[in-house]
Formats: structure tokens, sequence, C-alpha cells
């Protein structure tokens, strides 16, 4: 079986294979082919991938032609939908119903990672929490940037800053989930 994967569009900078992946799909007796430039978004090189099993290919339609199992972030464009062999596996990250919509029709056989129920034997493909986890640091980050006043308790020799207090709400993975789907 054939594993491949394209770069995302931008700004996402999320990818589906890390070169430790590819290695792990290697050893399972699975070929990788990768587009050219795949993980240049978090700074993985061709060669980074090269020596962990990968094939490196020079475009997105000689991937996506010659993979059984394609691994997406996100759906591919529709432009590409033709490319994709019949039975094939696609699996995303980003499920998306109206693009789902236009891949149904082709015979493919779609697995959305942002789908699965949260339990605990699914728990090892659990990609909400990761993303989840991630944005609310960041909104941690941005929300003290809006501050603009010094956050943690300082005492230097010409004195003291006292600490900032604040608050920070989550919404919760569900509320994730669905923002996700409105983004979409």
């Amino acid at each position: 079986m054939n594993v491949g994967s394209t770069k995302e569009l931008s700004p996402e900078k999320r990818i589906s294979i890390t070169p430790e992946t590819s290695k792990n799909f290697k050893n399972l007796g699975l070929k990788v082919f990768l587009e050219k430039g795949f993980g240049e978004s978090l700074g993985f090189s061709d060669k980074d991938y090269t020596d962990n099993g990968a094939e490196i290919l020079s475009n997105a339609s000689d991937v996506l032609s010659k993979s059984d199992l394609i691994c997406k972030v996100n759906f591919p464009e529709a432009k590409d939908l033709g490319k994709i062999k019949e039975n094939s596996h696609l699996i995303v990250s980003n499920y998306n119903p109206e693009k789902e919509k236009q891949f149904i029709k082709s015979k493919l056989n779609i697995f959305a990672l942002n789908l699965l129920p949260r339990i605990t034997r699914a728990q090892s493909m659990d990609v909400l929490s990761s993303q989840a986890n991630l944005a609310g640091y960041r909104a941690v980050i941005e929300s003290i940037y809006e501050y603009q006043k010094a956050v943690p308790m300082m005492m230097t020799a010409a004195g003291t800053v006292p600490a900032a207090k604040v608050l920070v709400v989550g919404a919760g993975l569900q509320d994730y989930k669905q923002l996700q789907l409105l983004k979409d």
C-alpha cells in the first residue's frame, strides 16, 4: 500500500506526516510519497523525509495518483479530485461537510479524525485535544499582548512591579469543534 500527502494551502502550517511518521510507515512496509517541499512550513526539508524512507515527487498530481491512502489536514482541493484513484482512502483532520459532498461521489473512503468519538479506545487518534490545548496557550499569549501591562511579579533593586490579576475563560472542546466547522 502507498501512503501519500500533498502540501496544505496557505496559511495552514500543520502537516499530516512528519519525518518520524514517515519512518514508522516505512517500518510497516508501506511506501510514502510526498510532494516536493511538503514539510517546509514546519522546517522539515525533503532530505529529512528521504532519510526516513519517503519518496519525494515533483508535484501533487503524481502523489495523489500513486497513493492508496492520502493523509491531509484539510480536504484536498476539488481540482485534485480527478487525480485521486477510485476506492482510495482519505484521512483528514478537519471535517468539512460541503467539501465532503464533492468527494463522496468519487468513491473515496473518507475518515475524519476530528469526528472520532472521545472515548478511551480512540484516545491515541484524538487530534482535537492537542489543537485545543495549543489554541488555549495562544489565547493566553494574545490576551496578555492586548492587556499591555506586565503580567509576572518582578522584584528588582529599583522596586517591585505587582503581578496582574487575569482571568482566562475557555470555551471547551465541543465549542472548538463547532468553531472549526463554522470556520471551514
